[in-house]
């Protein structure tokens, strides 16, 4: 079985109107911000969208499927608790200045997984930017001083970016993603983000975002780096490595008039669809992913590809 959810749609104060767009929905809100695509968060869980098991929760899909669904070494680590959450995130305007605690400081102060993410840019405005890492050092101090005085994006590396420009972002590492961008992002399952700057402006209640300047000082990684873009060269027709690490491993597919089989893991695999449509086929079933659509193959699967008649081009994502 092949599985597709339901779109869990975020209205945020930066957010646009092309997710709508991107994913044809029809009567979509106004300021959609993120299209959680496949979450496992509290309050925020996805909804299996056809088949058999049409209705249930991911968390209730794993209970039922167990290691079929997600994999033995998944099911260990993890048991029902999803392990990934992918979004699609549409900039109107710039989102703030922030940072994400590691595993073992979210699980201190909030019983949480930590957020290590990384983002594949779909698409911008022409005029599109995005911060990453620090671009020259500071120390805890410096830094509390920085937000107090709003020069704190003086210290960021700001990049312009392009359809196809990828970030991997391990926890602690400063970002902000800039208007314009029209961006996948996957991420560890938490919802845990210490604001450290928002630009001065005013939230839906009219009264300034809330700062977390204190438990942003301690999650902060302050080394200092060269670049901070992760760099790749697509292959037609093939299977690029992006991204490995202990929380997501993800590649890019890019079909046209060709069939490519998915490498057979441990592990579920989500297909994420980021420009045209595909097919996907596993043990035998085929489903048509269009753009803006993502689907979630078992790991009980033997056999699973991706092909389409016309260019397209899909990320993959799995746990080693």
């Amino acid at each position: 079985m092949i599985y597709t959810f339901d779109p869990i749609l975020k209205t945020t104060i930066w957010g646009g109107d092309r997710i709508a767009s991107f994913k044809e929905i029809d009567n979509a809100p106004a300021s959609v911000g993120e299209s959680w695509e496949i979450s496992g968060v509290n309050g925020s869980e996805s909804v299996v969208s056809e088949g058999p098991d049409k209705g249930l929760t991911l968390s209730q899909l794993i209970a039922r499927h167990g290691t079929s669904l997600v994999g033995e070494r998944v099911f260990s680590r993890f048991g029902d608790q999803f392990p990934l959450l992918i979004k699609f995130i549409d900039a109107n305007a710039d989102l703030s200045v922030q940072v994400h605690p590691d595993d073992d400081l979210a699980r201190r102060r909030h019983n949480s997984f930590g957020k290590t993410e990384m983002w594949y840019v779909i698409d911008t405005n022409g005029q599109a930017h995005l911060k990453s890492g620090l671009s020259r050092q500071l120390s805890p101090d410096e830094y509390v001083k920085a937000v107090a005085d709003n020069t704190i994006g003086d210290y960021l590396k700001e990049y312009d970016v392009t359809p196809g420009d990828l970030f991997y972002l391990p926890a602690g590492r400063v970002h902000s993603i800039g208007a314009g961008c029209f961006i996948a992002e996957i991420q560890q399952t938490s919802d845990i983000t210490y604001r450290i700057y928002d630009f001065n402006r005013l939230g839906a209640d009219g009264r300034p975002r809330q700062l977390h300047t204190d438990l942003a000082k301690d999650a902060i990684d302050y080394t200092v780096s060269d670049d901070y873009r992760t760099h790749y060269t697509a292959r037609p027709c093939d299977i690029t490595p992006l991204v490995d690490c202990d929380y997501f491993t993800v590649s890019l597919v890019d079909t046209d008039n060709c069939k490519l089989e998915l490498p057979r893991v441990d592990s579920f695999i989500a297909v994420i669809a980021v420009a045209g449509d595909l097919t996907v086929e596993a043990d035998g079933e085929m489903i048509e992913l269009r753009r803006g659509h993502t689907a979630l193959i078992p790991a009980s699967v033997s056999v699973a590809s991706l092909r389409s008649v016309l260019p397209a081009r899909a990320l993959i994502a799995y746990l080693r």
